[in-house]
């Protein structure tokens, strides 16, 4: 009998919820739509919007005395398993399907050196699901968590050079995964719980033409409680716990105006997903129900961009993105299947008025394709995913 809960399979906000992640691992970097085109290139530095409590607090000092921005994506993945296991069964479909996500962010002068704002996103996210008949049925069939993060901050012009961010973030996980498991049939595991955590930023005004930002979230810790059910042994049914922690990630980001048509924006994030060392599922009474050896390692993100103003109302955006994925290839698994990654975006902004803005960004991601050869509970799954990643998204930005 086996039963298991990754560590977050994660849907995302509000009304949407992704269908498979789109950063490395379960990271969710589409906060904006603004910045898409770009690859999220210069994110902590370039400080456009109201998105920026996000990806750099203190960039809220550069923006009008009230804002706000309300974005939503339209996201297509694709992951396609081709193999074989040794209980029989097909290739499971396409784990991936077509989601909307939203966001929105709200900004205003409290002084004239202090902003503050607040977000509602999802900075993690995953969803998987196959057929029930599939060859991995006993390893996943559904992988699913929705989050969503309460992100007010607060952001001090601290000089003409300097200012300073910080936020915190308040959050919500829920998780449902499911497998086959034998003669006791389905097994599902829901939970859910509030974790917490903060964001720290600094930006600084090098010269008339160029920004440097840097930007830090911090970890966030759940206890997930809920309970497991089997669908055809209900005597096995009970409450069960996973700890489980949200890694921590770093930016360094530069936005450089080159002349009056066109900017250039990079970005390098690091995240620590190395605390994903192992995955261990217990029931109340202390019982060991699963354990499962992950051992994630630590990411780097590397991305360039560039923008391109046509005219006083149109602004045109590209730029390239290389994600690593944190998985490796001896502890994939069916529910994460994650492999390097790489982003090719554009974008378009366009001045609708003095006051609002209209972003629409356009990204596809080339995954690596990934190998699979995962023995849990006698069942052997072995082949590979062809995935890719396909993102639409638009934003208005309001100016009061």
């Amino acid at each position: 009998m086996h039963f298991r809960l990754t560590r977050l399979a994660a849907g995302l906000v509000l009304a949407g919820t992704a269908s498979l992640t789109h950063a490395a691992g379960f990271a969710l970097i589409e906060q904006n739509a603004s910045g898409l085109g770009n690859a999220y290139a210069g994110a902590a530095a370039v400080a456009q919007d109201a998105s920026t409590l996000f990806f750099n607090p203190a960039g809220m000092t550069r923006l009008p005395d009230r804002q706000v921005v309300v974005a939503g994506h339209l996201i297509k993945p694709k992951a396609e398993f081709s193999g074989s296991s040794n209980i029989g069964g097909g290739n499971g479909g396409d784990a991936g399907g077509l989601a909307a996500v939203p966001n929105a962010y709200y900004a205003f002068r409290l002084t004239p050196d202090v902003h503050l704002g607040v977000g509602v996103n999802a900075p993690f996210g995953l969803a998987t699901e196959y057929d029930k008949t599939w060859a991995g049925r006993t390893q996943a069939i559904k992988s699913e968590l929705k989050t969503v993060n309460i992100n007010p901050s607060i952001a001090w012009k601290a000089s003409d050079a300097v200012s300073l961010g910080a936020g915190v973030s308040i959050q919500y996980a829920e998780a449902t995964l499911t497998n086959l498991a034998g003669a006791p049939g389905l097994a599902t595991v829901k939970g859910d719980d509030y974790g917490w955590g903060f964001n720290l930023g600094a930006l600084w005004q090098v010269d008339a033409a160029t920004r440097i930002g840097l930007a830090y979230r911090s970890e966030v810790d759940y206890t997930l409680e809920g309970t497991l059910t089997l669908s055809a042994f209900p005597a096995g049914n009970g409450p069960v716990t996973a700890d489980t922690t949200l890694p921590d990630s770093a930016s360094l980001s530069l936005f450089h105006t080159l002349n009056d048509r066109w900017d250039l924006l990079a970005d390098l994030t690091w995240t620590g997903w190395s605390d994903f060392d192992e995955l261990r599922i217990v029931r109340t009474n202390g019982v060991l129900a699963s354990l499962t050896e992950e051992r994630w390692k630590d990411t780097w993100r590397f991305s360039l961009g560039a923008n391109y103003r046509w005219n006083d109302t149109l602004t045109l955006r590209g730029g390239i993105a290389f994600d690593e994925t944190p998985v490796p290839d001896a502890y994939r698994t069916a529910r994460i299947p994650d492999e390097d990654r790489t982003w090719l975006s554009l974008g378009v902004q366009y001045r609708v008025s003095p006051k609002a803005l209209l972003d629409v960004g356009y990204a596809h991601l080339f995954v690596k394709d990934a190998r699979i050869n995962k023995t849990e509970s006698g069942v052997l799954l072995a082949g590979r995913y062809d995935a890719s990643v396909d993102i639409l998204s638009a934003q208005l930005t309001l100016n009061f």
